[in-house]
């Protein structure tokens, strides 16, 4: 699974679509990177690489302090899943390779 590079993301939330930026980077199963948006940039946390799945947190601060927890997986140059938004329930985001 390729999962290294820049990923233009679109989460959908109940404040309407959010768009970042994704920098990951998969050594020995770990995810390390970063997630920058309107909400400012945010070190990926938690990440790892298990199989064909990913997960990672992202702290947001803008325009409320929140902990997004992310599960999905790559398909060629396709990035998709599912987000725990803390308090707002899950949601799913879906994007591709820049």
């Amino acid at each position: 699974m390729a999962v290294d590079g820049k990923w233009n993301i679109t989460i959908k939330t109940p404040m309407g679509d959010q768009n970042a930026t994704l920098t990951l980077k998969e050594e020995g199963g770990a995810l390390t990177g970063e997630m920058s948006g309107a909400a400012g940039t945010s070190p990926i946390e938690n990440g790892k690489v298990e199989g064909d799945t990913l997960s990672w947190d992202a702290k947001v601060t803008n325009p409320m302090p929140i902990t997004l927890s992310f599960t999905g997986k790559t398909e060629g140059s396709n990035i998709s899943g599912s987000v725990k938004l803390g308090a707002f329930g899950t949601s799913t985001f879906s994007g591709a390779a820049v």
